[in-house]
This record gives C-alpha cells, structure tokens and sequence, in this order.
C-alpha cells in the first residue's frame, strides 16, 4: 500500500458508515481474531517445547527483564497508533514528525534500559540480570521502527495484511527461541526470540506500506496527535504498571524460579483472554469512531460487541477453570504442576476481563484519551492494594486478587467510560449477565458430576489429564450453551454468533 498520494494526503479513503463500514469491521475483526488465534496457538506450540528445553529459572530471569522492557517497547504503539487511526485526516508531513520523535523515543528509552540493567540486578538479587537486560534492551528502538507503517495499514483498515505480518513475525521469534534453545543457549534463546519479534514485524511492514519518511517540519495537527498519544500511553503504562506488579512482588518476594511457574500461569490467564481484545481494540475503535455521530448506531455496534465477547468469556472462564491444571499438565509436562495450581485461582477472572477491557474501546472512539488515563490511576490504585494484600498467601493469592480486581472495577469503569455520551450500565449488564450465570450454572453442575467419578478423577499421567480436558470441556459446552437458549428463551444468541462468525471468514480474495 501507498498511504499517501502525490499532495500528501493519505489514501485510500475510508467510509463513514452504513453496511460497508460494518462489513469491513467484521470483516477486519474476523481476520485479527483469527491471527490472534493462529499466534496464540504459535506461542502455545512454542511453550510446550521450550518447557522442555529450559528450565523455570531460565523463564523466570528473563521475565525480570521483560517485566520493564515490554512497557518501554509499547512506546509509541499504543498511543501513536490510536492517534493516527481515529483522527479524521492525516497527511505525508504528520506521519513523518510522528515517525522520527516516535524513532528518537525508542532510541533513547533502549540506550536508558541498557544502562539500568544493573539496578534491575540489585532489586532482585540476581547478577545475570544485567546482561539480560542489554540484549533486550535492543527489542526497544526496534519495535519503533514499525509503528507508524502499521498504523497506517490499520486507519486503511488492512486488517488481513496486518494480521498475516503479525503471524509471519511470531513464528520468526518462536522459531529463533527454539533453534537456540535445542542448542544449549538457556535464557539466552529467549533473549533472542524477544528481540526476533520486532525485527520481523519491522520488515514486514516496510514491505507491506510502501513509505518513506520525510524530514521533520513544522505541520499543524502534530502537537494535538501527540498530545492525544501521550494521554494513551499514559494510560497504557498505568495500566501496565498495575498488570506487571505482580511479577516484580513475586519476582522479588519468592525468586526466578516462583516466577517461572506463575509467568506461564499468567500467560495462560491472559493470553487466553487479552489476545481476544488486543486482537480486535483497533478494529473496534476504528469502527465505533466513524459512527459516533449516530447514538443508536454506535449502541448497537458496542452492545452487540460487548454481548460476543461475554458469550465467549464466560463459556472459556468456565471451562478452564475445572480443566485448567490438566491443560497445563498436558502442554508443559509433569515438571510444572505448581503452575497448574496457580492457574486454577486465575481462570475465573477469565470472562470478566474480556469484558472489562472493552470500556478502553468507548474512551478511545469518542475521543477521550484523558478520561481513560485518569480511569488507569483508579484501576492501578485498586490492583495494587489488593495485590499487597495477597502477597502474603504467595502467587496463589495474587492470582486470587486479578480476579477479585476485574469482578470489582468492571462496574465503576463502565459508568465512567459511558457517561460523557450518556450510555449507562444498564443496558450493558443486560447485555452480559445471561452468560455470566450459565456459566456459573455449567461449572457447577460439571464439578459436582465430575468429582464423583473417581476413575476418571484418579486417572494418572498426561494421557489421564488429557480424557479429563475433552470430557469436561464436552460437557461444560454442552451445559452452558443449552443454559444460554433456557436463559433467552430461543437460540437467537447461538444464531447471531454463527452469523457474525460467517460474517468474519475471511473471503477468498482476502
């Protein structure tokens, strides 16, 4: 793609609303969803060998580094990408000023990580930290490179090429990570897959939007798009703050090992569910955003956004959460049962989070990047509390406080995020609850028949904990759709996820 024509101005132009928008929305959340499906299984594939090439220590070591470092990497992704993608009209100049302080950002953030890897090995006690650090630190001015490239594809609304780079780019790092892990390399393959990532997504978007930067100059929009990137980031990094507390209390409380087995807990918890939000907010808010004007409209497409990843959230949160420890038993081995009993008090968050993390969707469409940052600093103000709170009962307990935090804040942000458009929470608890209480209904149902089948329940091994996935996963679905057509008295909700699903198949000329 040429984003801009000969004038400067950025093509191809994007319709306002109506079918065509939403068919290219779907149509675009249908592809994101499917790669961040096809990436998530990429990373799962990549887990289960690397579990068993390296050791807990070895993920753990590096996790103390990533824990600081992915914040620094998001520079400029979130916040530049959300500013580019929502405001009306973009020109050439604008897209380079951005470019070149985004570049300079990075640059200097990577030079400031490399040279605080010492302190990060005094804070935790740990002297391989410090080199670590070093060649991470690389990952960071080159996930600036790509930034403005892909934002570009995504205001074109070039879901599928974005979505396939994003692939191709995982299956670069996971492969390097394997390659050098079978060598004997340890923590070091991890360095390198980290590292692989964005220097893949990097070349691929150059190939993909076909532009140059230009010289910085003066260019009147510049200052406001920053300004509206800088209250996204911050936001993004409040967040990030509150979500990566808890690997630096256990990180420095219990060591790398403890740390190995709840980052893969984690891991599990939240790529299960955030990768279903990360993979369709852009979509989402490029959508909601060229609707804003039409209230009815832009209820309806948020409502019935919110009401599908319910329906999904609540169906995996249930799931998981009776055969979550055996899925660990199966992907990693025998070796990481401890995660496997950190990830049961994770799982029940599952749903709720997915729904929580639609209320950015609403600030960011209708322009209200600050609203979300203040909204960060309530939300990192609760999570921290509580995870000082559960710090005592170890990872278990700070995987007890994820859940208790998106069951307590879900509410409160959606009131915030819905009133300056006058939305309510009424209508969105309409939306949701029916899923809520059929999973809640599956999952005990299914606990209670299950645990009186001590065959099944005693049976040993991986090949005894895989029969326990597929015969309470059969169940639980089975118990939980028809759960869903009692509670809504017909199969209308069953219809409209199988024609959204058909909607989003990507078509052959995609």
């Amino acid at each position: 793609m040429k984003p801009f024509d000969t004038n400067g101005a950025f093509v191809p132009s994007i319709p306002s609303g109506g079918a065509t928008l939403r068919r290219l929305a779907v149509r675009g959340a249908g592809m994101t969803v499917f790669s961040g499906g096809f990436a998530l299984a990429i990373q799962v594939v990549a887990t289960v060998v690397l579990a068993r090439l390296l050791t807990p220590r070895d993920f753990g070591l590096v996790a103390m580094v990533t824990t600081f470092s992915l914040l620094l990497s998001n520079f400029g992704i979130n916040g530049i990408t959300e500013a580019l993608v929502q405001r009306e009209q973009i020109d050439h100049t604008q897209a380079s000023n951005l470019f070149w302080i985004n570049l300079g950002g990075g640059l200097i953030l990577t030079l400031g990580f490399a040279a605080a890897g010492s302190l990060l090995a005094k804070f935790y006690g740990e002297p391989l930290v410090a080199p670590i650090a070093v060649g991470v630190s690389i990952s960071i001015v080159v996930s600036s490179l790509s930034v403005i490239h892909l934002a570009l594809l995504k205001r074109a609304m070039m879901f599928s090429a974005v979505a396939k780079n994003e692939i191709v780019a995982r299956a670069a790092s996971v492969t390097v990570s394997i390659f050098f892990g079978w060598a004997g390399w340890g923590y070091w393959a991890l360095v390198l897959g980290v590292c692989a990532l964005p220097l893949s997504t990097a070349v691929g978007a150059w190939a993909l939007c076909r532009w140059t930067p230009g010289g910085p100059q003066h260019a009147e929009g510049t200052g406001a798009m920053l300004k509206f990137a800088m209250y996204t980031y911050g936001r993004f990094s409040v967040n990030y703050f509150a979500r990566n507390a808890d690997n630096v209390l256990v990180g420095w409380r219990f060591g790398a090992p403890a740390l190995g087995f709840y980052k893969k807990a984690y891991d599990l918890f939240s790529l299960s569910a955030a990768q279903l939000v990360a993979s369709t907010s852009v979509v989402a808010v490029s959508a909601l955003s060229r609707v804003r004007g039409d209230d009815a409209q832009y209820r309806r497409y948020l409502l019935g956004a919110i009401s599908v990843m319910a329906f999904l959230g609540m169906g995996i949160a249930g799931d998981l959460t009776l055969t979550g420890k055996d899925v660990i038993r199966v992907l990693l081995g025998p070796g990481w049962g401890e995660a496997g009993q950190i990830f049961t008090f994770f799982a029940p968050g599952i749903g709720i989070m997915l729904v929580y993390g639609t209320h950015g969707w609403i600030h960011l469409s209708i322009g209200r990047a600050d609203r979300w940052f203040h909204w960060g600093i309530v939300e990192w103000t609760v999570t921290i509390l509580l995870f000082l709170i559960a710090l005592p009962w170890g990872p278990q307990g700070i995987a007890v406080a994820w859940c208790v935090s998106f069951w307590t804040l879900t509410i409160p942000a959606m009131w915030y995020a819905g009133k300056p458009i006058g939305l309510g929470v009424t209508p969105i608890i309409a939306a949701v609850w029916r899923y809520i209480l059929a999973s809640l209904f599956a999952g005990l149902a299914c606990y209670v028949v299950f645990s009186r089948l001590a065959s099944l329940a005693e049976a040993p091994g991986a090949i005894g904990a895989a029969e326990r996935v597929a015969c309470i996963s059969i169940s639980f679905v089975s118990v939980y759709l028809g759960t869903i057509v009692i509670l809504y008295r017909g199969l209308s909700p069953l219809k409209k996820l199988s024609g959204l699903l058909r909607e989003m198949a990507p078509a052959g000329g995609d």
